[in-house]
């Protein structure tokens, strides 16, 4: 028995990979598409950058609601259902013919999306009670990762067959793979037998994480790490540009390569390390993204002070270690403080907080730059977040039968 649930754990997070990577490959290829896409529909800058925006405001919103439905209804068909109707969506953003198409195709995105990855975690959560949670976590934010890695394939595909080739051969992929995941995918056993569901209501969801302390701690972290995050999303590649005098391409590769790869190692080492030191420490889960903030803080202000690129360059390794730490022990911390009923639910919150204020701090580095300020301010004040992100984890203590499941 141990042996079938074991490969079919393993299984669930194979499956998933795929539709992790096909999640962030379907949202960020747009942005290479820019020239042409442009050049076949009449749109300003700010226009085109008002498709991502929608996207981000309506999934940042959602978040939340998509974990509820996977929490109180079937976490499989709430996986498959986004991933075929974001496929569907992403195959129709091809045949388009005006901004207007494009704007409520990305926010049609938005909405679908929402859904999968807070039910995705939860769900493998689910089938890694304890002892492989978050190195099953980390394997699946891998997938997250290589989607990022590929979304300038949509400008390749575009300058060899046209803009809309990308849209209508991934959407399609994701259709057929929606098949496969009714096939292949299922809930876990003890979600169906040992925990009841039926009852679960909004205000009972909501009740359950907020009244548990530990939760608004997580809350309150994660919120100081979309500071960081989204502030070196979207504002590191001009950053190094001026700095270093880089070129476009350069300070982009240089902003996003060594970040993506050295978070792909995190989610691993990370992962691996949380779940050997669980199994004597309690809170291994939380302490493990903290001590990995608690290096990148200091590494991020190196970054910022750097005199030559290479020393930059070392800071944001760093920083991709410490993001890699905690994308994978984030649901497994998650797990701990809270009831499992709840889990998607709460991880749409955290999702939801982390992606609005990192949108402030996006906003508020447009209004430094149109003022004439320094874009440093912006990434001191990533690294404080992550300071204070990292105590705010450091002080996370997992609560009674939350701490090791006996599924």
């Amino acid at each position: 028995m141990l042996r079938s649930v074991t490969t079919r754990a393993w299984l669930t997070v194979g499956l998933l990979w795929t539709v992790a990577l096909l999640n962030y490959l379907d949202r960020l290829m747009i942005a290479a598409m820019r020239d042409p896409l442009k050049a076949d529909i009449a749109m300003t800058d700010a226009q085109f950058g008002l498709l991502t925006s929608v996207f981000l405001w309506i999934y940042g919103v959602l978040s939340p609601f998509g974990g509820f439905l996977a929490d109180r209804f079937s976490r499989r068909w709430t996986i498959v259902g986004s991933l075929l109707v974001w496929s569907a969506v992403t195959w129709a953003t091809g045949h388009v013919r005006t901004l207007n198409g494009l704007l409520i195709t990305r926010a049609l995105m938005g909405v679908s999306e929402a859904c999968y990855i807070p039910a995705a975690l939860a769900l493998i959560a689910d089938f890694h009670p304890f002892a492989t949670r978050s190195v099953a976590t980390g394997l699946h934010m891998t997938g997250i990762y290589a989607g990022a890695a590929l979304g300038g394939i949509g400008g390749v595909i575009a300058e060899r067959f046209g803009w809309r080739a990308g849209f209508e051969w991934f959407g399609a992929f994701g259709i057929a793979y929606a098949i496969v995941l009714t096939v292949g995918l299922r809930d876990a056993e003890r979600e169906q037998t040992s925990v009841g569901h039926e009852g679960i209501g909004w205000r009972s969801a909501l009740g359950g994480l907020f009244s548990a302390r530990a939760f608004w701690l997580l809350f309150a972290a994660n919120a100081f790490v979309g500071i960081a995050n989204w502030g070196i999303n979207g504002w590191l590649p001009t950053y190094l540009r001026e700095h270093f005098k880089l070129g476009l391409g350069a300070a982009g590769m240089t902003a996003t390569g060594y970040i993506q790869v050295a978070s792909f190692i995190g989610v691993l080492v990370g992962g691996a390390w949380a779940d050997r030191w669980s199994r004597t420490q309690q809170r291994a889960r939380s302490m493990v993204p903290a001590f990995g903030f608690f290096v990148a803080a200091p590494c991020l202000f190196l970054t910022i002070n750097a005199a030559h690129l290479a020393m930059a360059v070392a800071g944001l390794v760093v920083f991709g270690l410490g993001r890699g730490f905690l994308d994978a022990n984030l649901m497994p911390a998650l797990r701990s403080v809270v009831d499992q009923r709840f889990s998607a639910t709460g991880y749409g919150l955290l999702n939801l907080v982390s992606v609005w204020v990192g949108g402030v701090l996006i906003y508020v580095g447009g209004w430094l730059k149109d003022a004439g300020m320094d874009l440093a301010l912006i990434f001191q004040l990533a690294a404080a977040g992550l300071l204070v992100a990292g105590v705010l984890l450091f002080s996370v203590k997992p609560t009674g039968s939350a701490v090791r499941p006996t599924s």
